[in-house]
């Protein structure tokens, strides 16, 4: 009985329980004794040995990572950071020279802030409050000049706007990085522009003319959603399936069915098909599987409260990878101004 009562407890400290109309233990405690006979206090040193981090899928876009051994808590503040903390650069300020466009300017100019900008936000600094023309430290400057003309080489009877007219589509490709002062020195040609040359801006008819120029500074999400630099920044807990017996047969069948394809694979042990649970990853905790009778009760679905799924889909100015670093820093400036402040107020006197 003892035993029981330590596996539940076991149980109740690492699993999150999917069962057929509730979710159970999704509290988390973070008072050491809840438990008896567990030590639960933090201690640096247990954290370290238990954290682990593991780089499952990258690429210049995307990063599937897996973080291990945190709270709920800290596994969020790294996805609130990357959403709206992490600065990028982007389109703030647009000096309209000429636009005889049917686009009004402020569309314009809304449309433009949120094409994500091909720019090290680490090179350059925040521009100052009141600061209104900027410089080399703080602006990137773009020139949009694009004038829609007829096409005179085109087939009498074509009704196709792509040969009736030159340049009636403005794409960000048509964006020319105008470096300022030093920036000549600091980067090459290609090393600021748009992430993607085919976005697709405004549409003109002959005779019809933009002429602008862009100011990009650096900001953060929190701010205005054109600086963050994430697409989307999301994390999930890793499910585990539990079969309580062997599941043959038809059933076996039945029973892959009720989950994503790769969850449940099934063997043949001396010609009777036999279940088993191969990639937990791969399942979406649909529940599925509770909706049948003849399955409910062989199956145990749960998940690990301390094993968080991140993936993060960068929207091209920084790698993903580049992107969690400086979601690390921040929360560890962020502790370190904590402390700081902890330190001052304690000093002072009362």
């Amino acid at each position: 009985h003892h035993f029981k009562m330590d596996s539940n407890v076991e149980e109740i400290r690492s699993k999150i329980i999917l069962e057929e109309h509730a979710v159970v233990n999704s509290h988390s405690t973070s008072y050491p004794g809840s438990y008896v006979g567990y030590d639960d206090s933090w201690s640096f040193k247990k954290f370290k040995e238990d954290l682990r981090i593991e780089i499952i899928r990258m690429t210049d876009e995307q990063m599937e990572f897996d973080m291990i051994g945190v709270d709920a808590a800290i596994a969020n503040a790294f996805r609130r950071i990357l959403l709206s903390e992490v600065p990028t650069m982007a389109i703030e300020k647009v000096s309209v020279y000429n636009n005889t466009s049917i686009i009004q300017d402020e569309v314009l100019a809304h449309r433009l802030g949120l094409i994500p900008i091909f720019a090290d936000p680490r090179l350059f600094e925040y521009r100052a409050e009141g600061d209104t023309d900027g410089s080399a430290d703080d602006t990137i400057e773009f020139q949009l000049k694009v004038k829609c003309t007829w096409n005179l080489s085109a087939s009498k009877d074509s009704t196709d706007p792509d040969e009736l007219y030159k340049d009636h589509k403005v794409y960000t490709s048509h964006m020319k990085w105008i470096p300022i002062g030093q920036q000549t020195e600091m980067f090459k040609e290609g090393d600021i522009k748009p992430v993607l040359d085919d976005i697709l801006i405004a549409k003109l008819r002959p005779g019809q003319e933009l002429d602008l120029r862009l100011h990009c500074v650096k900001g953060i999400g929190k701010d205005h959603s054109k600086f963050s630099p994430v697409a989307t920044a999301s994390y999930r807990l890793l499910p585990d399936i539990e079969l309580k017996g062997p599941v043959q047969g038809k059933l076996a069948t039945k029973l892959q069915s009720c989950f994503p394809k790769g969850v449940i694979e099934i063997d043949d042990i001396n010609g009777v098909s036999q279940a088993r649970v191969a990639n937990t990853r791969l399942d979406t905790c649909s529940r599925e599987v509770l909706r049948h009778e003849d399955l409910k009760d062989l199956v145990k679905l749960s998940r690990f409260r301390d094993h968080f799924i991140f993936s993060v889909e960068s929207t091209g100015a920084l790698p993903p990878d580049v992107l969690v670093s400086e979601a690390i820093q921040i929360l560890m400036s962020k502790c370190r101004l904590f402390i700081q402040e902890l330190d001052d107020s304690g000093n002072e006197p009362t």
